[in-house]
């Protein structure tokens, strides 16, 4: 009766009690450390490099998180919330993985003075429902006018591997991207709409801003044109060949005339495609699938510029800056079928040919191309303007803006600790914890900046008390206190919201974990 039950597998671990709870948050804190140095316009990047040999260099919290492969299931729940941030609103990821650490490392300190993790995530989860008011006390009165937008877009950007000046410029790009796609806020924003290309051989201010697609694509006919004006557009989602029968067959030829025939009835067929589209008054051909060398000699001797194996997103794109349906036949062609832009033409960068569609009839589409001196300056410019476009689209949808440099940070603490004293029992404690770890944002801008944190803070707080707002400034290689709105730093209130409601998610769901059982 005395012998052992054994339930698990042979091999499985288990970690109980409070040596799971320091073995999750330890690790939580650590993910959180690993991209700390990264926040805030002078922040540093980091450099990743993985089995093969291939480098990233970033400091966008969501790439380096992800590509730092992290295996522990409780890290991974940190790299989940920026995955989170990063999908729902663009920008905040190290924002985000950061405020999840400090709310670990103070439920830490919080259990050490026996707190119990229940009563620690209700003070958690009310401090969180205070610091959404408080965001919302911070929404800026202001019309979303380009030059706001611009402000969103530019501070999104600044640090990350843009520089301050190229970042003016590529804000006014986003901005006037976005709004070429999305005039009226009722509608619904395609993010596809606005594409990014990249190109190295050039600085990042050689980037321009197409109205229209950009495909990595050349003719499928050395002889074809190589610009079209005024063109008449057909995308086609077929393959332009010779038809093949759905069952196998075989044809017994025993004559040269039969074999003639055979040849002169393909022939025929692929003709056939030439002149359906030339009679149609097509310019321009997007296809998805094959097209035979044949069929685009014919194309060629009709003066029209074709394009085979065309991406589906491609495809959409061009449908929508064109006006042109995607068709799967060519019988019985109309008008209304094809789509219509102003050019198409290929163009030569280093040993590469890129084909510009540009001045669409419909003009749903347009194409950031960007340019940098290396793989990786584009590389990460391109992770900057993706960023950038969403926080844009943000700030028009999602409710506007919010001062930023850690303003709103400021805030959010100020209103939690003020409220904390009507919070009664222990809870009270792990609400006044909830603010400390909100003012580790400012904290740590302070640092990255290369103020004295602790000097900031007590700065911000004063500041705050005084006039109501107080962020960090970052002035050339130095910062300073002072007011972000009239420094033009202000970010989209969606991401604060964000940030707040997946960070304290993540971290009372790993406050609560007692059990940890591994399998073999």
């Amino acid at each position: 009766m005395q012998q052992p039950l054994y339930i698990l597998a042979e091999g499985t671990s288990r970690t109980r009690g409070r040596s799971a709870q320091d073995s999750n948050i330890r690790a939580g804190k650590a993910v959180a450390e690993a991209v700390r140095t990264t926040l805030g316009p002078r922040g540093m990047d980091k450099m990743l490099v993985d089995s093969s040999g291939d480098v990233v260099i970033t400091n966008d919290g969501a790439t380096i998180l992800e590509k730092m492969d992290i295996e522990h299931p409780a890290a991974q729940m940190i790299v989940e919330v920026s995955q989170t941030q990063e999908e729902e609103v663009g920008d905040g990821t190290t924002t985000a993985a950061v405020l999840t650490g400090e709310l670990l490392a103070h439920a830490e300190d919080l259990l050490d003075s026996d707190l119990h993790p229940t009563v620690i995530v209700e003070g958690y989860t009310e401090a969180a429902r205070i610091a959404q008011e408080a965001v919302d006390d911070m929404l800026l009165d202001v019309d979303l006018d380009d030059d706001l937008l611009q402000k969103v877009a530019e501070s999104s950007m600044t640090g990350k591997g843009t520089g301050d000046i190229t970042a003016d410029v590529l804000a006014k790009h986003v901005v006037k991207g976005v709004r070429m796609v999305h005039e009226d806020a009722d509608e619904k924003f395609h993010r596809e709409d606005v594409r990014v290309m990249t190109r190295t051989g050039a600085s990042s201010s050689a980037t321009e801003l197409v109205e229209g697609v950009v495909l990595d694509k050349e003719p499928v006919n050395e002889n074809m044109p190589r610009a079209v004006e005024d063109a008449t557009v057909a995308v086609l989602d077929m393959k332009l060949d010779v038809r093949k029968s759905e069952v196998d067959t075989e044809y017994n030829i025993t004559s040269v005339d039969q074999l003639t025939a055979a040849i002169d009835a393909e022939d025929r067929e692929l003709r056939g495609y030439s002149k359906a589209l030339k009679d149609a008054g097509v310019d321009v051909v997007f296809c998805t699938k094959s097209i035979d060398d044949r069929v685009a000699g014919f194309l060629a001797d009709a003066g029209i510029l074709a394009f085979k194996s065309v991406k589906k997103s491609d495809a959409r794109a061009l449908a929508r800056a064109t006006g042109a349906k995607r068709l799967g036949s060519l019988t019985d062609i109309e008008e209304s079928d094809l789509g219509h832009v102003d050019s198409v033409s290929i163009r030569k960068f280093g040993d590469d040919e890129l084909t510009f569609v540009e001045g669409g009839a419909a003009a749903k589409a347009v194409t950031l191309f960007l340019r940098g001196g290396t793989e990786h300056v584009v590389d990460e410019l391109e992770r900057a303007i993706n960023d950038s476009i969403d926080v844009v689209v943000a700030a028009i949808d999602m409710g506007g803006v919010v001062p930023g440099a850690g303003a709103t940070e400021i805030a959010i603490a100020d209103r939690i600790r003020s409220e904390a004293a009507g919070i009664e029992g222990r809870k009270q404690l792990a609400v006044e914890a909830y603010a400390d770890a909100v003012e580790a944002l400012p904290r740590t801008l302070a640092e990255n900046t290369g103020m004295d944190p602790i000097d900031a803070l007590v700065d911000l707080r004063a500041r705050y008390e005084k006039e109501g707002i107080a962020g960090i400034i970052s002035t050339g290689r130095a910062g300073e206190i002072g007011d972000p709105v009239e420094h033009g730093v202000i970010d989209p209130v969606a991401v604060k919201r964000e940030a707040i409601e997946s960070a304290t998610e993540a971290a009372t769901m790993i406050v609560r974990i007692d059990d940890v059982i591994a399998a073999k």
